[in-house]
């Protein structure tokens, strides 16, 4: 049997306000927000290489780190960790782990309480 094409189009964050959140990452990479109504929000990077999506969940609970719990998380890869840190937490984020085990790797909760790393390029690579 032939494997059937299929790529991935976007990951998709829950979260109460799906706007605010789409607006957050769109700031926080450079994007652009390229759909958007209450419920469903779509923000895309130049050229159309990335795509992340926003889906109004009111009931959203975000969980904590660190957690024993089964948990997701996105990477994101920077040149200059305390300009990248500066930039988020201006933005919104919070900075909750810069733990020294891990020194190339900063965990961030997103305004909505989902977490990122914004991971030094040799670190990550």
């Amino acid at each position: 049997m032939t494997r059937p094409a299929i790529e991935l189009d976007y990951a998709v964050l829950d979260c109460p306000d799906p706007i605010a959140l789409a607006e957050f990452y769109a700031q926080l990479l450079g994007w652009e927000i390229v759909r958007a109504d209450e419920e469903w929000v779509v923000a895309q990077a130049p050229g159309n290489v990335a795509r992340l999506a926003f889906q109004l969940a009111p009931d959203f609970e975000p969980v904590d780190w660190p957690s024993e719990s089964v948990h997701s998380h996105l990477d994101f890869i920077v040149d200059d960790p305390a300009a990248a840190e500066s930039w988020a937490v201006g933005l919104g984020a919070e900075l909750v782990d810069d733990a020294l085990e891990h020194p190339g790797f900063r965990v961030f909760r997103d305004p909505a309480g989902h977490y990122f790393c914004l991971c030094l390029r040799d670190a990550a690579e």
